[in-house]
């Protein structure tokens, strides 16, 4: 079964997401608002040219702080500002940041997309070892370890948090790998999983579904996962794995 990374979807298409397809979005909130206009100033910018202060772009987009803070965590999850503090500081523009498919969102990437989207194949190809290892060996008390990472993925479900989503769905795969008796299977699939995460700068959504269906959807079939493994019921686990890796080949 695959992670939230699973998702990772489109090894060897092109970004998502391009800079054109973030600006046209219809905006939803007044966050969204604020960075789509603070996107088109950047978007006709060379990279790194300074575009004012947090409180210029305040005021430009007639928005509050908190809203200002919010709009500029989208921007820079979407790699189209950064923020520099201190004397001479303030947004700059930037290049948007690599980014790679995750189902109905997008993993933004700090670098090295190649790398990252490659250890995702590999790691995905070594779910159904974990799973069938996870099946024979799971004790109580590595269940009830599955089931409190399910409890936090239904926490940042909840809030609508992907980032939070997708960091407690790689500690849930973590702790299924931990299961298995394979120490050089474990050792290849966590240090993959490490790699991933390390590159990982923000969970951002497309426009296709909603981010907070999409992780209720994904918590629901990584739940019953962990049910198919309490019941060693070998049969539905690879019906989810199969379910899983059908909606990475087509996501909707």
């Amino acid at each position: 079964m695959s992670t939230e990374s699973d998702e990772l979807e489109g090894y060897r298409e092109p970004p998502a997401l391009r800079r054109n397809e973030w600006d046209h979005r219809a905006p939803t909130t007044r966050a969204e608002m604020a960075a789509q206009k603070i996107t088109a100033i950047a978007g006709s910018l060379e990279s790194g040219t300074r575009l004012g202060t947090k409180e210029e772009l305040r005021i430009e987009c007639g928005v509050s702080v908190g809203t200002l803070n919010e709009a500029l965590r989208l921007l820079q999850a979407r790699g189209l500002v950064t923020v520099r503090p201190g004397p001479g500081g303030g947004l700059f523009a930037a290049r948007p940041s690599p980014m790679v498919r995750l189902g109905n969102s997008v993993l933004a990437l700090d670098s090295d997309q190649a790398a990252v989207t490659d250890a995702v194949r590999v790691r995905n190809a070594l779910e159904p070892l974990l799973i069938e290892d996870a099946l024979w060996h799971a004790s109580p008390a590595d269940i009830a370890g599955m089931r409190d990472r399910i409890a936090a993925m239904a926490t940042a479900a909840e809030a609508g948090d992907g980032t939070a989503f997708i960091r407690a769905n790689w500690a849930l795969h973590a702790r299924i790998a931990a299961v298995t008796p394979n120490t050089i299977l474990r050792s290849i699939y966590l240090s993959v999983l490490e790699l991933i995460e390390a590159h990982t700068l923000a969970v951002v959504p497309v426009a296709e579904q909603s981010l907070p269906e999409f992780l209720h959807e994904r918590h629901r079939l990584h739940s019953a996962l962990v049910d198919a493994i309490a019941a060693r019921d070998s049969g539905r686990a690879l019906e989810l794995v199969t379910e899983h890796n059908a909606r990475l080949q087509n996501p909707s």
